[in-house]
């Protein structure tokens, strides 16, 4: 008892609610595409042409979340909902775990950095494969961190890791920025600080040159081949995401989901302003780099949260020693402290225990999936007779495709199969109801569209000679072509 002093308390506390923090009610539609996916593959093997919709129907399709899809359905299949909640909370919780491995200062200060760096990184949770990412670049970043700060040489991991993520997801680029970032880092370093004390010898550089090549030659170890190295650079060629997802937009600065991210960057400018400590060069590179990927896309603000709060640690760190201003840790506790530790800690765990419990309460569950999924007008496709070509909203093909599995799907989330023109032309501009919209519903036989009820499209059809509204509730409207039209 006399161990748990109010350091070990508050760290215990931290992470119970980050873990409480990380648990939420997935509404994301594109889970659900992953989870069909793995559920095809059981029965049928690895995927390799698309199966899921009628627009690219037996097209080649490179699904570089195979591994991460057999489980996340394995999750889903065993304990449903929860599971899911529970697989992005105990991944979003180890990987602050490794943030918190590299973080300086007392429990204190990192508990105040992870608290703000969970917050930004926040936005990125939810149960689909790029979760397993997030905990695979803090585990990169930890054997760069014990390489330069520790002098620990653990680098010979690095290759099966990225042999191991380049099979669960293409967010195995992330590795490479670390380890592209760090060299440049470390160059740098030898050319304008070279007697700094954390400046890695160039047999060190060497090395992480040499692990960077040999983790880009084992990732043709999956079932795609050399196919699995293009994938990064052909999403980030699509034009589309950034004209029209919403992950791949810049943040939106007046969404209050986006001020942590702003307020950790602010900090981070301001603790490395006010410290006397010169400022790294692999800090520099890898800090602005992925600044600048954060303000580009929104879904690289984790990325970011995960370089920078370790780094705002090191600093403010060094700002608070400059000035005296440091809290020395207890040792050991006195009995009576440390049954009052204890309770304290019971408290919290009970009341992260609860939240959790609370978010996953059945009638919870199922108001939050109605208030924000399809529910309604996918119970109404599942009892109706409608055939033909289905016509639907990006937003929600990754959710028929699982629910309603007879019915091949327009497009989905998958923007690497549909590519640019598809979704610029074919898509997007006929979602929009701009004039020619009527054109590409008749190239497709289009027997009947499924909108959000407030789209360009759904305006159009409710005017337009030929269709008729068979189906509306506050989200969705099904219009259905009229015989001979």
């Amino acid at each position: 008892m006399r161990q748990l002093t109010i350091e070990r308390a508050a760290g215990i506390i931290l992470f119970a609610l980050l873990f409480a923090l990380a648990t939420r009610i997935s509404v994301d539609t594109d889970v659900w595409w992953h989870l069909r996916s793995g559920q095809y593959m059981l029965s049928n093997g690895i995927i390799h042409a698309d199966p899921f919709s009628f627009t690219k129907l037996g097209e080649l399709w490179v699904n570089h979340s195979w591994g991460a899809q057999f489980i996340l359905y394995a999750v889903w299949q065993l304990a449903g909902h929860f599971g899911l909640a529970l697989y992005v909370s105990v991944l979003a919780t180890g990987g602050m775990w490794f943030i918190y491995r590299m973080s300086s200062g007392n429990v204190y200060l990192k508990a105040f950095a992870l608290v703000v760096g969970a917050s930004t990184a926040a936005v990125f949770w939810s149960p689909r494969p790029q979760m397993l990412s997030f905990f695979l670049s803090t585990v990169i970043l930890y054997l760069l961190y014990l390489h330069k700060r520790e002098k620990v040489d653990r680098l010979w991991l690095i290759p099966p890791i990225m042999c191991l993520w380049g099979n669960l997801h293409a967010g195995f680029s992330i590795g490479f920025i670390f380890l592209a970032g760090s060299i440049a880092g470390e160059v740098l370093g030898h050319i304008f600080n070279p007697k700094g004390e954390t400046v890695v010898p160039w047999a060190g550089v060497r090395k992480l040159v040499l692990v960077s090549v040999v983790s880009a030659a084992v990732l043709v170890i999956n079932p795609y081949g050399l196919q699995m190295l293009a994938v990064p650079f052909q999403t980030v060629s699509i034009g589309a995401l950034q004209n029209f997802i919403q992950e791949w937009n810049s943040p939106n600065f007046h969404e209050r989901q986006t001020w942590p991210f702003i307020f950790l960057l602010l900090s981070l400018l301001g603790v490395l302003g006010a410290s006397k400590k010169r400022l790294d060069w692999t800090d520099f590179v890898l800090v602005t780099g992925t600044a600048f990927m954060g303000l580009l896309a929104g879904r690289n603000v984790s990325v970011f949260a995960v370089v920078a709060t370790p780094v705002l640690t090191h600093y403010l760190d060094d700002v608070l020693r400059e000035r005296g201003w440091v809290v020395n840790p207890v040792k050991r506790a006195t009995p009576r402290m440390a049954r009052l530790n204890s309770i304290l800690v019971g408290v919290i765990l009970l009341a992260a225990v609860g939240k959790v419990l609370l978010v996953m309460e059945p009638k919870t569950l199922d108001e939050a999936q109605r208030d924000y999924l399809p529910v309604g007008v996918t119970e109404h496709l599942e009892a109706s007779n409608l055939s033909g070509n289905m016509f639907n909203t990006y937003n929600w093909g990754g959710y028929f495709i699982y629910w309603l599995p007879d019915r091949p799907v327009f497009v989905d989330g998958r923007t690497d199969l549909y590519g640019d023109q598809f979704l610029s032309k074919d898509y997007l501009e006929t979602a929009s109801g701009a004039p020619g919209w009527e054109a590409t519903l008749d190239k497709y036989e289009i027997a009947y569209v499924v909108m959000e009820a407030d789209s360009g499209l759904a305006r159009s059809l409710h005017t337009a000679v030929g269709w008729k509204l068979d189906y509306e509730d506050k989200q969705a409207v099904v219009f259905v072509r009229e015989v001979g039209a």
